[in-house]
């Protein structure tokens, strides 16, 4: 275990900077295009996948009561990333709209790397910011959002995902044997609505209507055409279609992830509307060491359910007796995702081992794995 002191440390707190290795790959690729454009991909999946072969895993169990004060390096990181982020955005697409020197394909991979930042990194961040209580950094989520036409995901993901992971109603719970493709246009479709009816049931037991002005969507909205409009500003309309390019490209990367996350880990249905409490076993666990540097310790995701309140650098890992483990990082696993064939391959047999392990009493999974069984009265 990692004492407060070793904690509190700046040193300790570097490799979790790792993010800002990406900004001169940007620059290289906005300048000089051709083989260069696989830099930020490569950078992102295949040198944080070699070093968590080369280092392993980090099974360090931090001190979870170490005071915030004690955190600044860590956070610092998450708290300066939006104008980072937003210089390279728009930076990069003022300079593809200033000059001509890349061709339609090496523009759209340019795009692609600049998702890998604003998805792979900034999504991660904001994230982190917005499960946290000061209003600054609920802000500093909610703009990084903004920045990849996301907005709505603040809503679903605190209102909806935490609340119903590993059910039916939670769409990025990922169904065994779904394909990621599949997958990616469930989630497109259906996320939006539900968070909006998180939110309209939350101001109806208010006593508010929907329109009502406490409804984030205004703010969603208003951030996001905000972006919109700094694009505009900056390439015209060609700015704006870059800038939604790399929106999507950002959020098939966050999706990726979240299909990763939870597939095929269900919560057992105990009637009446009623799940069992979520537990570390709902989520699939990875401490490989680099990768959650660059990911904030997202892969400690059986924690973060666990304990939705605690911050990255405090997250624990769990063994293989109390959570399922991912046989890679994310920046693998996402990877062989794409594959739909390869991935059930690799995970299927993991899941089954997973359901015999934890609930040998259930024959059928059937229901679970096409979402019908019984949804609790009034819910979202």
């Amino acid at each position: 275990m990692s004492t407060r002191e070793e904690i509190r440390r700046p040193g300790r707190a570097l490799p979790f900077w790792l993010s800002l290795g990406t900004l001169p790959l940007v620059v290289i690729e906005a300048r000089f295009g051709g083989w260069t454009l696989v830099l930020l991909p490569t950078y992102a999946w295949w040198l944080v996948s070699l070093l968590d072969g080369l280092l392993g895993r980090n099974e360090d169990q931090p001190d979870t009561e170490t005071p915030e004060a004690d955190l600044f390096w860590y956070r610092l990181i998450t708290l300066i990333w939006f104008p980072v982020q937003a210089v390279a955005i728009f930076g990069t697409i003022w300079w593809v709209t200033h000059s001509d020197h890349l061709s339609a394909g090496e523009v759209v991979a340019l795009m692609f790397g600049l998702g890998v930042i604003s998805g792979t990194i900034g999504i991660v961040y904001a994230h982190e910011l917005l499960h946290q209580k000061n209003r600054l950094e609920r802000w500093l989520g909610d703009l990084l959002l903004a920045s990849v036409l996301y907005s709505h995901f603040r809503t679903e993901h605190l209102l909806v995902h935490h609340h119903w992971v590993g059910t039916p109603r939670d769409a990025v719970s990922a169904r065994y044997n779904e394909g990621f493709y599949r997958f990616f246009l469930r989630v497109l479709r259906d996320c939006p609505s539900s968070a909006w009816r998180a939110e309209a049931l939350m101001l109806k037991r208010a006593g508010r209507p929907v329109w009502h002005a406490s409804n984030p969507f205004w703010r969603y909205g208003a951030l996001q055409a905000l972006a919109l409009a700094l694009a505009y500003a900056v390439g015209g309309w060609i700015g704006v279609g870059l800038f939604a390019l790399q929106a999507f490209f950002a959020v098939w990367q966050l999706e990726l992830t979240n299909y990763v996350e939870h597939y095929g880990l269900t919560r057992e249905y105990r009637g009446e509307g009623r799940y069992e409490h979520v537990l570390p076993r709902h989520s699939w666990n990875a401490d490989h060491t680099a990768s959650n540097w660059l990911l904030i310790n997202l892969q400690r995701h059986s924690d973060h359910h666990y304990k939705p309140d605690r911050r990255f650098p405090l997250l624990q890992t769990y063994s293989s007796d109390e959570a399922p483990q991912l046989p890679l990082g994310y920046p693998l696993m996402t990877a062989l995702a794409l594959v739909p064939p390869l991935w059930r391959r690799r995970m299927n047999p993991r899941v089954r081992a997973w359901r015999k392990r934890y609930y040998p009493h259930i024959a059928d999974w059937t229901a679970y794995r096409e979402g019908t069984t019984p949804m609790p009265r009034g819910s979202v």
